[in-house]
């Protein structure tokens, strides 16, 4: 029988490799000549989330696989930082639908300028990415076993890898206005508004994202225990 820990990590390597080969720009556009640029979507879609579905469903049936890194689930400074942080996930996450960056496949088929920046592209050109990455970061200092930082690790891994690919790819596609677009804009979050490439005005505060963040989060708390195990906040209730 295959080693949980070993298997995890094939399926993660799997799931980022997916992403990247398949939207690379040797194998993108003979996949577009062969199946036509409509097609291509769905198929991209399919084959990622088999690889995702193998990930999950390896970690699923093996949480908590190998040896145990660190224990922090008693301190309860790091639980409450956490939710702050999942909270601020949900948040994000809500707002790159709102604000998409002009090269991610929310952004098809809407009038979105590559060259400017508004709302949550002022924080992070990348907010999806950022989303999945502190929801990562964050479930890994709840989950201190091999298996389980292999499995969330594998969010933030491939959104900094699938974020520089992005930027790489759609300055090839867009040419001058996404340039325009990282050079004042930051990947990491805030990076952009602390040196001054950035103003936040009140008119960039994402509320409906904020509203919405702080129902998924509520609700998420509330059902984690049924889904997926485990008391996000502590107890029982």
């Amino acid at each position: 029988m295959t080693d949980p820990v070993v298997a995890m990590a094939v399926y993660a390597a799997l799931f980022i490799g997916a992403h990247l080969v398949i939207s690379s720009s040797v194998v993108r556009p003979r996949l577009i000549a062969i199946v036509g640029e409509r097609a291509y979507p769905g198929i991209y879609s399919l084959v990622v989330l088999g690889a995702f579905v193998l990930l999950v469903s390896m970690f699923a049936y093996h949480k908590h696989s190998g040896a145990m890194l660190w224990d922090l689930r008693g301190v309860t400074p790091i639980r409450w930082i956490v939710w702050i942080a999942m909270l601020l996930a949900f948040i994000i996450f809500v707002a790159s639908f709102i604000n998409p960056n002009p090269g991610s496949m929310s952004a098809q088929g809407r009038k979105v300028d590559p060259g400017t920046a508004v709302g949550i592209l002022k924080i992070s050109r990348h907010p999806g990415f950022v989303a999945f990455s502190i929801f990562g970061l964050a479930h890994m200092l709840m989950n201190g076993f091999i298996g389980d930082v292999i499995f969330f690790g594998t969010f933030p891994a491939l959104s900094i890898i699938g974020g520089l690919h992005q930027d790489q790819r759609q300055e090839a596609k867009l040419g001058a206005p996404y340039h325009r677009l990282v050079e004042q804009t930051s990947f990491v979050p805030g990076l952009a508004l602390i040196q001054g490439r950035q103003h936040w005005t009140s008119a960039d505060t994402p509320w409906i994202a904020i509203a919405i963040g702080i129902v998924l989060t509520i609700v998420i708390v509330w059902l984690h225990p049924t889904i997926f195990g485990g008391y996000p906040l502590g107890f029982a209730w």
